[in-house]
């Protein structure tokens, strides 16, 4: 059985348009909120002069958004209602803070783009819709915020959705929708709201829980990455050998055929365990232990995958990568160690094709570097092979992180757009 009740969120928008506080709101609203919580942001909120509780608090954790009153981090919050379990991010909305978007909303179901209704769309809010159209978020809601202090007004909101549906139609995103929101006041986030009875769809606690998101996942594409070979070695288990990991896509059960990647032996399913014990099927992104008919040479980076459907395997592939660091810039030459689902190698740079403007989406062929936040058009040549599907079709397979190898820092995170041509 495939379960579809968890369902990841990540709020994304410009500066100060209310994402933590949507946030808090929705928690409040849902009583999914503790007592003593409760009461440290009422301490809090009057600590900095506000004469009503800011709900934003309950996200914003750390010490210097407390202080500043924004979001700098990613913070997650888990949420549930009796339809559907949810896990939210709160993104921060500065410009510096993008490549924490970046990371919020990598392997978000539904990105909640919010804006000010005072001030309608703004760069950030396209760069924001932007990145998680390039991060293939299945479904985006435009939750036009702060409703009550344009008077709910129709007309504000209805140039605001036309605005941004004009921009949206550049951009690859399969289902977009909008809804009309005030955080502070609760209005349409849990509960209908009495002042837009001109607004007849649902509130976005509604619109969250009937997204469907069976549909997103792949359940074609059978990928296993092999994460760590598990052998015992004790008297009752001597000649157990697993191979565990996390299916990346796709559906596997106990006697399917699969191939060995890069060997390519192939082998069948014997069995697939779990903490609770053998399953009929794993479905992605379960976590198991594979056992299997032959004892075939297999390590951690290695794949299994279906004899009659491969990923690709190269070492040149395209990809769009957005830049993370701050004390380096990405230029054609430079040399990575890359990480590409378990699978470790070296890279190197070989092609800058363009650098992507997020707001009017030209792309700037003669870009010689990308810096912090940028985003662009690479070539990459990796040391060993690769097993890759495109993002587009596989989000776990389509994507990869490349780290600075003196600092172990992670600089850029890359979305496969097919082998290199």
């Amino acid at each position: 059985m495939i379960h579809t009740d968890l369902v990841r969120l990540a709020t994304t928008g410009s500066v100060d348009d209310g994402k933590s506080t949507l946030i808090g709101r929705m928690l409040f609203d849902t009583k999914q909120i503790f007592q003593d919580q409760l009461a440290a942001i009422e301490a809090a909120s009057r600590q900095r002069g506000g004469d009503r509780v800011d709900l934003a608090l309950l996200t914003d954790g750390l010490r210097a958004e407390r202080e500043q009153g924004i979001t700098i981090d990613v913070a997650y919050r888990y949420f549930a209602t009796p339809k559907r379990k949810f896990i939210l991010a709160d993104t921060p909305g500065h410009v510096q803070y993008t490549r924490n978007m970046v990371t919020g909303a990598s392997t978000a179901d539904i990105a909640l783009v919010l804006a000010d209704a005072r001030n309608g769309i703004l760069e950030q809010t396209r760069r924001h819709a932007f990145i998680a159209s390039l991060l293939r978020v299945p479904h985006l809601v435009l939750c036009v915020n702060k409703m009550d202090l344009v008077d709910y007004s129709e007309d504000v909101y209805e140039k605001i959705v036309d605005e941004f549906r004009d921009f949206a139609a550049r951009l690859d995103i399969n289902d977009l929708r909008f809804v009309p929101v005030s955080a502070l006041e609760g209005d349409n986030v849990v509960e209908p709201s009495l002042n837009m009875s001109w607004y007849d769809g649902s509130p976005l606690l509604k619109i969250m829980e009937d997204i469907h998101v069976a549909s997103d996942r792949n359940l074609i594409d059978a990928r296993f990455p092999i994460q760590y070979v598990i052998r015992p070695h004790t008297a009752e288990h001597h000649d157990y050998r697993g191979y565990a990991g996390q299916i990346a896509s796709g559906v596997f059960r106990p006697g399917d055929e699969v191939i060995a990647l890069p060997s390519g032996f192939t082998t069948r399913i014997v069995e697939i365990d779990t903490y609770d014990g053998a399953i009929d099927e794993a479905p992605t992104p379960m976590s198991v232990v594979m056992r299997l008919e032959d004892n075939i040479d297999l390590s951690r980076g290695d794949m299994l995958s279906r004899p009659h459907n491969q990923p690709m395997v190269g070492q040149d592939i395209d990809a769009i990568v957005v830049w993370m660091s701050e004390s380096v810039r990405l230029r054609p030459g430079a040399k990575y160690a890359i990480k590409h689902t378990t699978r470790w190698a070296r890279a190197m740079v070989t092609d800058l094709q363009y650098r992507f403007d997020v707001t009017t989406l030209h792309r700037d062929e003669s870009a010689t570097s990308l810096g912090l936040n940028e985003i662009g058009r690479v070539r990459i040549r990796t040391t060993a092979p690769l097993f890759f599907d495109e993002y587009r079709r596989n989000r776990e397979t389509g994507s990869f992180i490349l780290v600075e190898e003196g600092t172990n820092n992670t600089v850029g995170a890359g979305m496969i757009g097919g082998p290199a041509e």
